[in-house]
């Protein structure tokens, strides 16, 4: 198959793969929310609702432009777009961005009564989804060493 074992990243800055550093902050903004939520339903205390709200949106926002930067490896490097788990990968990270943003949205008007229970149930099932997709992004960078760079190899 022509390009199989083209993998390095195009979308990089000085040989540093754009979508592996912009995924950091959607995953612990995702966390964050779910964070906030447990501490909101713990205390009573609005200022966790706020905090869950603030994190939701971000986690969503930044993990639309990670989301950009993973689709422009995924259409134009071919070793990345030729394997079947780049795909799994990308289809469950929609999945992920789609709760992430159902998720904020249910709480932009009203942060503080949408918390329980349904604010919470999102977020928690966000945090799974961010496990699984987790788990499928770094299978693809260290058990196959795809979008890494060939820089200092």
């Amino acid at each position: 198959m022509p390009g199989f074992h083209q993998t390095s990243s195009t979308i990089a800055i000085a040989g540093h793969p754009l979508h592996a550093m912009s995924v950091a902050f959607p995953i612990a903004l995702t966390f964050c929310t779910f964070g906030a939520d447990l501490f909101y339903w713990w205390t009573g205390d609005g200022f966790w609702a706020r905090a869950a709200l603030w994190a939701a949106g971000m986690a969503f926002l930044i993990g639309v432009a990670a989301a950009f930067t993973g689709t422009l490896e995924l259409l134009f490097v071919p070793g990345i777009r030729a394997r079947a788990a780049a795909w799994t990968h990308a289809g469950i990270a929609v999945v992920l961005l789609s709760i992430l943003g159902t998720n904020w949205g249910y709480r932009l008007y009203g942060y503080e009564d949408a918390v329980l229970p349904y604010g919470i149930l999102l977020s928690g099932f966000s945090v799974v989804m961010v496990g699984a997709t987790g788990w499928h992004g770094g299978r693809l960078v260290f058990d196959y060493h795809l979008g890494t760079s060939d820089t200092g190899n």
